[in-house]
């Protein structure tokens, strides 16, 4: 089996999800539900939970909280959709990074899809990294929850050391990763599980 991972970078803007995705196990993260109902949904800040439980069009989608936020939302709130996050696949704490409650939706969302039974292969799209100009790279900025149109970019460097811990964890996973033409693929990644594709 084999599923994709949905990132809110916005070099997927012109992708159809529906029919790009047929077929195949979907995680996403955030806001994410807006426009699309996939089966796994990430959410590790409280603000993104509430949005999504709030949406009565995913009454099937798996709804991913901080453990922090488990017992609120499973339990007080009675949403049956709620799940636990898998654990970090690893045990050493050498740095920040390393920690649970460093990792966001995003990274989480990589690493639930590769926990997933049977999957095979894991295709990123929307995992964008870095922005294209000075302001953040995400789809959904300057929405409900999410930060100014003109905010600064956020610090990826979490971002790449997290998901390459994910792919060095789970060897037997063929990571496919989806970007645009002028992207690059970083250092880290280029790994032997791991393989870069064009969109086009």
């Amino acid at each position: 089996m084999n599923a994709y991972c949905i990132g809110n970078g916005e070099s997927r803007k012109y992708l159809n999800l529906d029919s790009l995705t047929a077929g195949y196990e979907t995680v996403g993260c955030n806001a994410l539900h807006r426009e699309f109902t996939p089966d796994h949904l990430v959410c590790c800040d409280r603000r993104m939970v509430e949005e999504a439980v709030a949406n009565l069009l995913i009454p099937n989608t798996k709804i991913y909280p901080r453990d922090s936020w488990y017992k609120y939302f499973r339990k007080v709130k009675k949403d049956k959709r709620i799940n636990f996050l898998p654990p970090l696949p690893y045990q050493e704490r050498n740095t920040k990074a390393d920690y649970p409650e460093h990792w966001g939706s995003g990274t989480y969302a990589v690493l639930l899809a590769s926990t997933l039974p049977g999957i095979e292969e894991v295709n990123l799209i929307g995992f964008d990294l870095y922005s294209v100009n000075d302001k953040v790279n995400n789809l959904y900025k300057g929405t409900n929850n999410y930060a100014k149109k003109d905010a600064k970019p956020i610090d990826y460097s979490f971002w790449i050391y997290q998901t390459r811990k994910v792919f060095v964890n789970f060897p037997n996973i063929k990571y496919n990763i989806f970007n645009d033409k002028n992207w690059k693929l970083p250092k880290d990644w280029n790994l032997p599980n791991t393989e870069y594709f064009e969109y086009s």
